[in-house]
């Protein structure tokens, strides 16, 4: 049973997939603005507990996910199916470059578990989560750039140094950066994660936001106790 993770709404199996449930990815749920978004497509959903915050947020609209591992997919497709809301959750055991689905999204989410500089695991379920190149942001944002509605958005959970490389590529994919959440341990620490928006449309200035996750060693903020307290038990 340790492999269950149980929120308020739901709970998340997750004892067949490569990577867990993570502080990024209920960040990147919890934090993103998401207006009223009809449809939304997380990308290597994992677990499914991204798509499934997000369900929960909206609480209407559709929200499709995608996730190359199979065995992952299995897994998230059964969290999907045992919530209470499995009638706006689509699971697809696939990449996003092979999504067959027409139509737009109206928000696109995605925390990509790998590092562009990081050693290749051994383990190969862990190498193929963990890491990839600039390829596949790449592609991402040429997917988005397909796939987004007129007004639709793309939001990303990366590392410091990879979240501004995306938003130099990001230019010349005809996407723009509009907004920036800079993510820190603690207070005056430095940001070791952005979460970064991109729109089709430029703003003359990026809407900048500071977050900190523990106030003290072992005491979480009283920020993130907020964004979380929707979702977890303990708050």
């Amino acid at each position: 049973m340790a492999s269950i993770f149980r929120f308020k709404q739901f709970e998340i199996d997750q004892s067949d997939c490569a990577m867990k449930i993570n502080t990024d990815g209920v960040l990147l749920a919890s934090l993103v603005d998401i207006d009223t978004p009809k449809r939304v497509l997380d990308v290597g959903t994992g677990t499914g507990v991204i798509a499934l915050m997000l369900a929960q947020r909206i609480e209407s609209g559709l929200v499709e996910a995608v996730e190359i591992d199979l065995l992952a997919a299995k897994m998230a497709d059964k969290n999907f199916k045992n919530s209470v809301f499995r009638e706006r959750l689509v699971l697809y055991a696939t990449s996003f470059q092979q999504l067959e689905m027409t139509g737009h999204y109206d928000l696109i989410v995605s925390n990509p578990p790998f590092y562009t500089d990081s050693l290749h695991n051994p383990d190969v379920r862990k190498k193929l989560a963990r890491h990839t190149d600039l390829d596949f942001f790449r592609e991402l944002l040429d997917f988005a750039v397909e796939r987004l509605s007129v007004d639709g958005k793309l939001a990303l959970i990366l590392p410091t140094r990879l979240a501004e490389t995306v938003v130099q590529l990001s230019a010349e994919k005809g996407l723009h950066c509009t907004g920036e959440i800079q993510i820190s341990s603690f207070e005056g620490e430095p940001i070791i994660r952005k979460i970064v928006l991109f729109e089709r449309q430029p703003i003359e200035s990026i809407q900048l936001r500071k977050f900190v996750i523990y106030s003290s060693k072992g005491v979480y903020s009283e920020s993130y106790k907020q964004a979380l307290a929707a979702y977890f038990l303990a708050f």
